[in-house]
């Protein structure tokens, strides 16, 4: 098969440029603009077009990105000073956001914020007085929630997108999960339903961001739930957290590009700088999954079994419990704690997942059944070798160079191509085809009182009642008794990891586009 743009002209720039202006105005990155020009504005029998030659094409029409900007302090100081005039109470995103669609300017956030706190202290000062309502976070035990986020830095470098689940208050990472996608929320569902079936156990509540792609596990969970418990049949067992404000998942995808990523960042580039592998490219994708995330994912697995044993650094500022995340996890009397797992019938499982997430989906499949066929038969051809970080790109070329052969010499039927090309259309960011909607009109779970922020669904997300204070007094008393007539001891405040904390401070502000956004999402 030939390459993607090997004898095709680019298409006339009066054709592409106000698709290109458009994308670029909505802050679209190079990758996706290409992928959104070749599947929606392309006759890709006539033209053809890729990252490279977009990046000149749009160079060529003056849309530079902020790096080849290289805007200063001084550089933004005028245009500051005039948009000041006319926006005296801009925040940071509004402000960023006036320059780049007003004047053109892809300014950093870290030259923005160094230009404020040097021309606008006082600002900064009155805006953080005014708008920073700092609460406490509290987290009731072992399983009173399952937080998931999802991660995009490989999704259009590599084609490789990255999802995970954490339980916070023990640190036991859940899943880290690499496949083509992340957005589609029967794939999400599946990984949390695998993990229920086997773990045996569901937390009370899940926790994610207000993104289509976790309605599945919104739903999912909360049938579980209901199942278990029919009480909570008015509730919705699910917490939202906008962006930045779900803790712990930001926590683990920043140790996961400081520790895992950088040297397999540096084996995947091999491919693109040595130009093996291109995205855009049917073929060279199809075996690159088939190669790449078995591999990757038995790298991740080891790389989260490593994590969960391993005992994290002591921390003086730190409330939770200390010590291995798997030993907390399996054994939370024994550091004091609550665990709040509930046991899940099987039957139920299965119904939630031939609901939502049938195992026979498409979005299940590494790749699809009939390209799998063949590329087994390479692969055995190779002699079948294990796949190492030394010889996985060796690997791919050899199975590659197979497909290319078959190709030329028989042509792959056009009807399998096509099939084949279904499975890079469901991995673009606007495939919506299997979007769910939330079971509609379900409650939010309450979140704590006064100056707490309770995300737990403990006592219907109230927060921990007598009984559990006496279970906790009861472990307490094991440990070191209690003289008589003491005190009841006011609840525990879990604050983790004070200066993440602080970044991620609540804020009035926030809380509002929380709650709106959550609204328009229940809406029937």
């Amino acid at each position: 098969m030939p390459q993607t743009n090997q004898f095709k002209p680019l298409p006339p720039l009066e054709l592409i440029r106000p698709h290109i202006l458009n994308y670029w105005k909505q802050k679209k990155t190079d990758q996706q603009i290409v992928d959104l020009l070749r599947s929606r504005h392309l006759d890709l029998e006539v033209y053809g077009i890729a990252l490279t030659s977009f990046k000149l094409i749009r160079k060529e029409m003056g849309l530079l990105r902020a790096r080849q900007q290289g805007h200063s302090i001084d550089s933004i100081r005028p245009a500051m000073q005039r948009l000041r005039v006319q926006y005296p109470k801009a925040g940071r995103q509004d402000m960023l956001n006036l320059l780049f669609h007003e004047l053109g300017m892809a300014v950093p956030r870290s030259v923005y914020e160094s230009y404020c706190a040097l021309e606008e202290p006082h600002l900064v000062i009155e805006r953080r007085a005014n708008r920073l309502k700092r609460k406490q976070f509290y987290a009731a035990g072992v399983n009173d929630l399952w937080a998931i986020d999802q991660h995009d830095k490989w999704k259009y470098s590599f084609g490789l997108a990255l999802h995970c689940g954490v339980e916070p208050f023990s640190g036991e990472l859940l899943w880290i999960k690499v496949w083509w996608t992340n957005s589609n929320p029967r794939l999400i569902l599946g990984y949390h339903l695998d993990t229920v079936e086997k773990l045996g156990f569901m937390p009370l509540v899940t926790q994610s961001d207000p993104g289509v792609e976790n309605f599945g596990v919104a739903n999912g969970h909360t049938l579980l739930r209901h199942y278990q418990d029919p009480s909570l049949m008015d509730t919705l067992q699910h917490q939202w957290k906008n962006e930045k404000k779900n803790i712990k998942p930001e926590i683990v995808w920043s140790q996961f590009r400081r520790r895992f990523a950088p040297g397999f960042q540096n084996i995947l580039e091999i491919g693109t700088n040595e130009g093996w592998y291109d995205t855009s490219n049917l073929l060279e994708t199809l075996v690159f999954r088939f190669i790449f995330i078995p591999w990757l994912q038995r790298e991740i697995d080891a790389y989260v079994e490593r994590l969960n044993n391993t005992a994290k650094r002591r921390d003086r500022n730190k409330i939770l419990p200390h010590g291995v995340p798997r030993d907390i996890f399996e054994n939370a009397e024994a550091y004091g704690a609550l665990d709040f797992k509930i046991k899940v019938d099987p039957n139920a499982i299965q119904h939630v997942r031939d609901i939502y997430a049938p195992r026979d989906h498409d979005v299940f499949k590494l790749v699809p059944e009939d390209f799998s066929i063949i590329a087994m038969d390479f692969y055995a051809a190779l002699g079948s070798p294990t796949v190492t970080r030394d010889n996985v790109w060796e690997v791919y070329l050899g199975i590659l160079k197979q497909f290319e052969q078959l190709d030329a010499i028989h042509r792959i039927p056009p009807e399998m191509d096509s099939q084949w090309g279904y499975a890079l259309t469901m991995a673009r960011d606007d495939y919506r085809v299997d979007d769910l909607e939330l079971i509609p009109n379900l409650k939010l779970l309450e979140q704590g009182s006064g100056s707490h922020a309770y995300y737990g669904g403990v006592n219907n997300g109230r927060g921990l009642g007598p009984d559990h204070h006496a279970q906790l007094d009861a472990m307490l008393e094991q440990d070191e008794p209690l003289p008589a007539e003491t005190i009841q001891p006011a609840p525990i405040n879990i604050v983790e990891d004070e200066m993440l904390f602080a970044e991620f401070s609540s804020d009035e502000e926030d809380e509002e586009e929380d709650a709106l956004t959550v609204q328009r999402m229940l809406i029937p």
